[in-house]
C-alpha cells in the first residue's frame, strides 16, 4: 500500500484523543517498514476527494462514525474500523460492530492489514434509484444499516404504490399502501432499527441468502392490511419499487444525508449497490451475527 486515510471522531475527549494519539504513533512507525504516505482527516472536514487515493481508509470511532463516511468508500477500497471507545463492563463506550480493531490491538491489527493476512469481508449495500416525472435519476448513497423512503412531515401518512416482482416466498405484488414509510435493511443492518420494527425472534436466515437479500417493512401499516405476502414486511432478493402519491417525501440511508423527492417520483430499492470491503481480523463479519442466522 501506498496511500492511507485516517478518518477520526473529533469531540476532544480525552478517551479518542488517546486513541488518535495511538493510532498516528503507530502509523508514523510503520511508515519506516512499509513506505506508506498517510493523512488524518476530522470526520467533521472530511471530503469525497479524500476517498479517491487511498487503498485504504482506517475509521477511528464507533460505528455512527463509520457509516457516516463509509458511503464516500468505493468497492476497492479496505475499510478498517478502530473502536475509539470500546465499551467497558459498565456499558460505557460503543459496541462497535463493524469495528474490526482497537487501540490495543490495533499496531498488531495494522500489521496484519499491511502484510494482506487481514480478513477482508465484501458486505452488500443497499441503494435507491429515484426517477423523477421529469425522468431525471438521482441515486441514494449507498447504506451499510438500514435506508427509509417515507415522507418528509411524518406526521402526515407516506402514500404510495408498491411493487415488486414475485420470488419463490412471495407473489407478485401490485397495491397502494398508506403506511409510516417503507424501512430497508441489510443483513447485518437488522439490529440497528428493524428489530425494533418487526419481531423476527421465530424467523431464521439462511447465510446463502445474505449477499443477494434484504428486509423491508412498511412501517405502521393498519392490523388488517399486514398481509403475509411480503406487502407488510418481506426478505426478499427483488427490487421494490413504489410510486410516490405524496407532496414530499425523502430517501436516507443510514439516517444521514436525504434526498427529497416530490408526488409520481418512483423510487427502486435493492440492495445492488456497490459493496463495502469491510476488513477484520480475529473472525468475519457474519460470525458475529450468529444467532441471528441457521
Amino acid at each position: 500500500m501506498n496511500n492511507l486515510l485516517v478518518v477520526f471522531k473529533k469531540n476532544h475527549e480525552q478517551v479518542h484523543d488517546v486513541a488518535l494519539s495511538t493510532v498516528i504513533s503507530t502509523l508514523d512507525k510503520a511508515k519506516q517498514t512499509y513506505g506508506f504516505d498517510f493523512r488524518t482527516v476530522p470526520r467533521e472536514e472530511v471530503e469525497r476527494d479524500d476517498f479517491l487515493g487511498p487503498e485504504a481508509v482506517i475509521v477511528l470511532g464507533g460505528d455512527g462514525t463509520l457509516t457516516s463516511i463509509a458511503h464516500s468508500v468505493d468497492d476497492r477500497t479496505l475499510v478498517m474500523g478502530v473502536n475509539s471507545h470500546p465499551m467497558d463492563s459498565g456499558g460505557s463506550g460503543s459496541f462497535g460492530f463493524f469495528m474490526g480493531s482497537d487501540p490495543t490491538r490495533f499496531p498488531e491489527d495494522l500489521n496484519r492489514l499491511l502484510r494482506g493476512s487481514c480478513i477482508i469481508n465484501t458486505i452488500p449495500r443497499l441503494q435507491a434509484e429515484i426517477m423523477s416525472t421529469s425522468g431525471n435519476i438521482i441515486r441514494s448513497d449507498p447504506a451499510l444499516n438500514d435506508l427509509l423512503v417515507a415522507n418528509t412531515h411524518q406526521y402526515q401518512p407516506s402514500k404510495y404504490r408498491l411493487k415488486r416482482a414475485s420470488n419463490p416466498n412471495y407473489p407478485e405484488l401490485d397495491v397502494r399502501q398508506s403506511s409510516s414509510g417503507l424501512l430497508f435493511s441489510t443483513f447485518l443492518g437488522q439490529g440497528a432499527w428493524f428489530r425494533h420494527v418487526v419481531d423476527l425472534s421465530m424467523f431464521e436466515f439462511s447465510m446463502s441468502d445474505v449477499n443477494d437479500h434484504y428486509l423491508v417493512v412498511s412501517r405502521d401499516l393498519p392490523s388488517n392490511k399486514r398481509a403475509e405476502d411480503g406487502s407488510h414486511w418481506a426478505w426478499t432478493d427483488q427490487t421494490t419499487t413504489l410510486t410516490s402519491d405524496m407532496h414530499r417525501g425523502y430517501v436516507v440511508a443510514d439516517g444521514w444525508d436525504e434526498i427529497h423527492f416530490t408526488r409520481g417520483a418512483r423510487i427502486s430499492v435493492n440492495n445492488n449497490g456497490p459493496k463495502l470491503k469491510l476488513v477484520t481480523f480475529s473472525e468475519d463479519i457474519y460470525s458475529r451475527v450468529s444467532a441471528l442466522k441457521r
